[in-house]
């Protein structure tokens, strides 16, 4: 097993950052695994690839004291892992004035061959580009 992280700044406060990416109903903005998403109302999200078509649900674990969320993800409600986790850093850790840092860390499975690893990797650095953007302009191509 392996892991991958991508980081990015974005000049929104830690706080807003973290609202944004703990609020369920904006994975679909941004997240390429999580497309056309519909929530429940115990908060779990059933999304569907942009890639592939398949069935993702994901649950989110959010902790805003730590300003750290993990992703619990799977193919099915009842078997969900957290294999996508994020931390944010406050723009006082970098003292330059540029803003929050958003790390994600992308836990590599089993069932992952090195292709979809490779993917995998890829979509979560234009995914941080696009939560990056909408962050920072506001805008939302679901409303376009």
């Amino acid at each position: 097993m392996s892991c991958d992280t991508a980081f990015i700044r974005i000049n929104r406060s830690a706080g807003k950052v973290f609202a944004f990416m703990s609020d369920p109903a904006q994975m679909s903005l941004w997240s390429f695994g999580t497309w056309r998403t519909e929530i429940d109302a115990t908060g779990l999200i059933r999304g569907t690839s942009i890639k592939d078509g398949t069935v993702i649900y994901v649950r989110i674990e959010a902790r805003e004291d730590q300003k750290s969320i993990d992703y619990h993800v799977g193919i099915a409600p009842d078997v969900l892992s957290p294999r996508i986790l994020v931390r944010i850093s406050s723009e006082e850790v970098f003292g330059d004035g540029e803003g929050a840092g958003l790390a994600m860390t992308s836990i590599r499975t089993a069932e992952m061959d090195d292709a979809r690893w490779a993917s995998q990797k890829a979509a979560h650095r234009v995914e941080l580009d696009i939560i990056k953007s909408a962050l920072e302009t506001g805008y939302d191509h679901r409303t376009a």
